[in-house]
């Protein structure tokens, strides 16, 4: 017997959680991914990072310190531990007292916050120290031992542990304290500023992404080596940078020389040389080590280790490399003419003519003329004229002429002034 059946009542879907489309949407604003992009403060940040230096990143709010840190950490598979030094107490960074059984027979031991434990159980990780700058001077003296030593209390942390902390200005930071100069002096210095193009890039989806320089295990004797007389030159010369404390507060406050940062600078130079790392990279770490002037004067000491022997390029001027920025051939040349100066006879000054024609065949012909004309000066009068001079005549001819038409301009806009 078929009896009839009601219709089933539509079913009436579960209302959705507005927090949950909410969550789901905040998640797909939350995936980025990241590509190879030239960075140089980012390479500069990862360089010091890879040689276990504590960095110190300057910045105004909100152009994404914090940001990068976090995404450095992720793309170094580094556990990110974050501690606002400003709100915690000197005891919080020295170790709190822990009266034990026999305080008399064992003292009264340092214990760790717990921050410091997990980063100990993990191996590894990245300690930020963010908003350095609004920490008073009581906690960054307690700070210090953390930064050098790597010691919180009776804790040792671990080798895998690197330390990176970010700061504002004074004058944008919050209640802000100039670092204390021995604070300052424990860390490399990196002013830390937005690409508007990084920045669209990464909003759109894309940031950059941070990866450790690959050294070079065959240039690694060379590199120490290299950095250790880049160094040690420059002190032996200049025996007063060795230890410069700034006369004003603010720039005790940030990077000066010491036998403490030249030691880093050292450090720095061995790292970026292993890894080949370009001049701007490492004219970022040196000055945010040492400071601008000296870091400067190392600079330039630098670019005089790297330029050829005077004497190699007169025994084969046919074949000799000339560097190829301007200032440095320039440089190169002009100490060929004067180690010819200093040893003259007729050999070295054809060799150092054939080097001029090299030059000019090579390069921007208005650097031999200062140099072809010093060197015509030291002919003596048993000396031929070299075939290589008729090469450089009218490049000389041509610069005088024009240095007689610009001194000619130069008198009549003297007199018309008058």
């Amino acid at each position: 017997m078929l009896t009839n059946t009601p219709p089933s009542a539509p079913t009436t879907p579960a209302p959705v959680s507005q927090l949950a489309v909410a969550e789901e949407l905040m998640s797909l604003l939350r995936d980025t991914t990241t590509e190879p992009r030239p960075d140089i403060q980012l390479e500069a940040l990862t360089l010091a990072v890879s040689a276990d230096l504590p960095v110190l990143l300057w910045g105004e709010p909100g152009i994404g310190k914090t940001a990068a840190l976090t995404q450095l950490a992720a793309s170094l598979d580094l556990p990110l531990t974050t501690v606002i030094a400003s709100v915690h107490e000197p005891s919080d960074f020295s170790g709190l007292p822990i009266v034990g059984d026999d305080p008399a027979e064992q003292g009264v031991p340092m214990a760790p916050p717990d921050w410091a434990v997990r980063l100990v159980r993990a191996g590894k990780g990245l300690l930020f120290l963010d908003e350095l700058s609004t920490a008073p001077p009581a906690v960054q003296a307690a700070l210090l031992r953390l930064v050098l030593e790597r010691r919180i209390g009776a804790l040792q942390l671990p080798p895998g542990v690197r330390i990176v902390a970010a700061a504002n200005p004074r004058s944008s930071a919050a209640d802000g304290w100039e670092l204390s100069p021995p604070l300052a002096n424990r860390f490399v210095h990196l002013q830390w500023t937005h690409d508007h193009e990084v920045v669209v890039r990464g909003l759109a989806g894309t940031w950059p992404r941070a990866t450790l320089p690959r050294l070079d295990p065959e240039k690694l004797p060379e590199a120490v080596d290299f950095a250790r007389r880049a160094v040690c030159g420059l002190l032996s010369a200049r025996p007063t940078l060795v230890h410069r404390l700034p006369t004003t507060e603010t720039r005790r406050g940030g990077p000066w020389p010491s036998p403490r940062s030249w030691d880093m600078t050292l450090n720095l130079i061995a790292f970026a040389t292993a890894a080949g790392s370009s001049r701007e990279v490492l004219s970022l770490l040196v000055r945010g080590t040492v400071g601008d002037g000296p870091g400067l004067e190392l600079l330039a000491s630098l670019d005089r280790m790297d330029l050829p022997d005077p004497e190699d390029l007169l025994t084969d001027p046919a074949n000799a490399v000339l560097p190829e920025r301007g200032d440095l051939r320039q440089a190169a040349l002009d100490g060929v003419v004067a180690a010819v100066r200093t040893r003259p006879d007729r050999a070295r000054w054809d060799a150092a003519w054939a080097l001029l024609v090299r030059a000019l065949e090579t390069g921007a012909p208005d650097l031999v003329v200062v140099p072809a004309t010093t060197l015509a000066s030291l002919r003596q009068e048993d000396w031929d004229v070299p075939a290589a001079i008729e090469h450089l005549a009218g490049v000389v001819s041509l610069s005088q002429r024009a240095d007689r038409a610009a001194d000619r301009v130069a008198r009549v806009g003297a007199k018309a002034g008058r």
